[in-house]
């Protein structure tokens, strides 16, 4: 079958072939020898980064380091200044790969990785997939992800779903009248497998659930739902297989970093241990026992471009007593819950929609450091937002025309400027929360 995913990578300047060779060579390293490996690939990246990254030396503050120990842990603090300021010798805007964070931490940025970082990307979720029988080269995906609403950035995304041989639902809108016609294109579609957004997936689980259908039955050809990007309930799993008629997969995963985890077919959520190194870390930066709770922390063992070495997501979880070097089983994960906002007119948007509205006033330039948005009352919102400086009103304006496009019209929004913002006990920042009772 001709592969156009894999060409469209290809054109686009991303060695896949090369990538896939690379992770299966690292695959086929045995359990007795990991532990070097990744003490390998360790030493060398922090090398790289010491010797090529001015930004990096800036922050470690000397050139040789003697334990992994004594490295510094870096945060989303560290990358809000402009990406050229932060990238490894070698390397300019224009031969890597370049991206936002969502934001959902509250925290958003621009990072980069070079191509071949980004290639392994896609090799390792190339493989995670093949797990479930999904082809990307030939499965059809449903969809459900947000997408920009203007016309140029609109299109470029539906070119990409082409690519991907993927369908995209709306997910601004999810009232039953939209997931009626969801639900036709179930019927009339032979989609191989569910991707997208958890709360957004779970909308569309209780509405089969209202109507009760189980949707293998009007669409045969499902495998699997992957489900990302917020907190994944066991009860809404459990709804989801039961309506949907096929097993629901947990994917935890950062684009600044890559796929962090998936769960495999013994119902386990493995970390990806082929590019990543994960520790547990405690309030003092020390390595915590597997089995206990603290701040995850990960390395990119191969994203030369740009460094995110003992790199502090903002995420708290465990890793599974059973875990390995090879294969680290993550146990828990806390705090990646996201509300549903329910608007005047009786329209449903997963919080998620706020990264699409907020994302005008998120610049290179670092402006605004932090941003949460809470809904206070049906039709009012407060953004809180830390910033060296005040919002203008052309900012303002900007931002209530997103709104305007994504949600819906009559909506009032407050900008509060602070000094900073409330954290909850684990450290997280909710971007969303909602103060109504839905």
């Amino acid at each position: 079958m001709f592969q156009l995913f894999n060409l469209s990578l290809k054109l686009n300047g991303f060695p896949v072939k090369e990538a896939i060779a690379e992770f299966e060579k690292i695959q086929a390293i045995s359990d007795a020898e990991y532990e070097n490996y990744i003490n390998l690939k360790r030493k060398e990246i922090v090398e790289y980064h010491l010797k090529n990254n001015k930004s990096y030396q800036e922050i470690v503050g000397k050139l040789e380091i003697q334990n992994w120990s004594e490295l510094p842990i870096m945060t989303k603090k560290e990358f809000q200044k402009p990406l050229s300021e932060r990238l490894s010798k070698g390397f300019t805007l224009k031969n890597v790969y370049v991206n936002k964070t969502s934001g959902s931490s509250g925290d958003p940025f621009i990072f980069a990785k070079d191509k071949f970082c980004h290639a392994l990307t896609w090799a390792n979720i190339i493989n995670r997939f093949g797990w479930f029988g999904i082809d990307f080269n030939s499965s059809k995906q449903a969809r459900f992800y947000g997408i920009p609403l203007d016309f140029i950035g609109n299109k470029k995304e539906r070119l990409k779903d082409v690519l991907k041989n993927s369908y995209r639902f709306t997910i601004f809108d999810l009232s039953d009248e939209i997931l009626e016609k969801v639900l036709l294109k179930f019927q009339n579609k032979k989609f191989d497998y569910i991707n997208g957004y958890t709360s957004s997936i779970v909308l569309f689980a209780k509405f089969l659930q209202k109507k009760n259908i189980v949707l293998t039955s009007v669409c045969p050809t499902l495998k699997c739902c992957v489900v990302t990007s917020e907190m994944l309930f066991e009860e809404d799993k459990t709804l989801m297989e039961k309506q949907f008629g096929v097993p629901v997969v947990n994917e935890y995963g950062a684009s600044e970093l890559d796929l962090i985890a998936f769960q495999n077919n013994n119902d386990e959520w493995q970390i990806n241990s082929e590019t990543l190194f994960v520790e547990i870390l405690d309030e003092n930066n020390n390595v915590l026992p597997l089995g206990k709770e603290g701040r995850i922390v990960i390395t990119s063992l191969y994203n030369k471009a740009h460094p995110f070495i003992r790199y502090d997501i903002g995420d708290i979880g465990i890793l599974d007593e059973k875990s390995t070097f090879k294969k680290p089983i993550l146990k828990k994960l806390i705090g990646r819950t996201n509300d549903i906002a329910i608007l005047p007119s009786g329209k449903k948007s997963p919080g998620l929609t706020f990264y699409y509205v907020t994302k005008s006033i998120i610049e290179d330039d670092g402006n605004v450091k932090e941003f949460v948005v809470k809904q206070t009352k049906i039709d009012t919102f407060d953004i809180e937002y830390v910033s060296q400086k005040e919002l203008d009103n052309n900012q303002i304006k900007t931002i209530g025309k997103a709104i305007s496009t994504y949600l819906e019209n009559g909506l009032h929004f407050n900008f509060i400027r602070k000094e900073k913002l409330t954290r909850s006990k684990s450290g997280k920042l909710k971007q969303f929360v909602s103060l109504i009772k839905n």
